[in-house]
């Protein structure tokens, strides 16, 4: 039985969404701050709710450089790149999380999702259970017998259940199941006319792409509405859905490991006050230390 829970923060809705939130504050030196303060307190409203003995955050550095905007230069090209005044918050969200003693990992190649994955990867082998805490429906690929995806925003928890009722597929077959309906978050294509039905369908008929098209008639003979017209749309666009499902794969060889021990949380530091000092929000480690008790 897992003897450990590590809980793994995808740090970048919550830094964002705490930049969309607040006000335009500024620390003693004039720094704008409302992104650190945000993720400084959603951090220790963590901290103080789950008391996690493990736990790292991973950071976004790739907003451009992903290995994936090499494969398709498209990729998450349609958004906005985040203002300045964000972009110098972000190194002090990751001081935050040292200071609250939470490692931090962040790569210019590799996304937090690969991040995830890899610091997963290279536990295999240990006694533990997973929460990976992200809204990111991407890391649902990541979700079996002893991993949850937790939505924290929304209260939300999913196991392989909640998964297949979401998506209509089981936890592996994410990846198959964006390669076909593709995800105009992060501008995937996937296979015009397919959608998330119709790939939910074809996968629980026939399992996962390279099935599929193996065989195309057997696609064409499907008991599904419209199946001889799916068929022609995955021949017509076989290139676009094997690249998505490759963009929509999440990579386990991010250069970052660690071990349960590293990983390890024995609570907060005194001398985070410090930083928190530094950025001017002492009401916010005052709070946070009575929430943590």
């Amino acid at each position: 039985m897992p003897t450990s829970t590590v809980h793994l923060i995808d740090a970048s809705p919550y830094i964002f969404r705490a930049w969309f939130a607040l006000p335009a504050l500024k620390d003693p030196r004039g720094r704008p701050v409302s992104a650190v303060r945000g993720f400084a307190s959603f951090l220790l409203d963590y901290l103080a709710q789950e008391r996690p003995t493990h736990i790292a955050c991973a950071f976004d550095e790739s907003l451009t450089t992903s290995f994936r905007n090499e494969l398709y230069p498209p990729y998450k090209a349609q958004r906005e790149l985040p203002p300045p005044e964000l972009v110098e918050q972000l190194e002090g969200c990751r001081r935050m999380s040292e200071a609250l003693a939470v490692p931090a990992f962040a790569s210019t190649r590799f996304e937090a999702d690969d991040l995830i994955a890899s610091l997963l990867h290279g536990l295999e082998g240990s006694r533990f259970r997973a929460v990976i805490i992200s809204p990111d429906k991407d890391l649902a690929q990541l979700v079996g017998p002893r991993v949850e995806l937790f939505d924290y925003a929304r209260s939300r928890r999913y196991g392989p259940a909640e998964v297949r009722e979401r998506f209509g597929v089981e936890p592996r077959q994410i990846p198959d199941y964006l390669g076909l309906a593709g995800d105009t978050v992060d501008n995937i294509p996937g296979v015009r006319g397919i959608g998330a039905k119709g790939a939910a369908a074809l996968l629980t008929a026939l399992g996962d792409l390279d099935t599929i098209y193996a065989d195309l008639e057997a696609v064409a003979a499907l008991p599904l509405r419209g199946a001889r017209g799916m068929a022609k749309k995955l021949e017509a666009d076989r290139e676009s859905a094997f690249l998505s499902r490759e963009l929509a794969t999440v990579a386990r060889d991010a250069p970052c490991a660690a071990s349960l021990e590293e990983l390890a949380w024995a609570g907060v530091p005194e001398d985070a006050a410090e930083l928190f000092g530094e950025y001017g929000l002492e009401k916010v480690w005052e709070r946070g230390l009575a929430k943590l008790g």
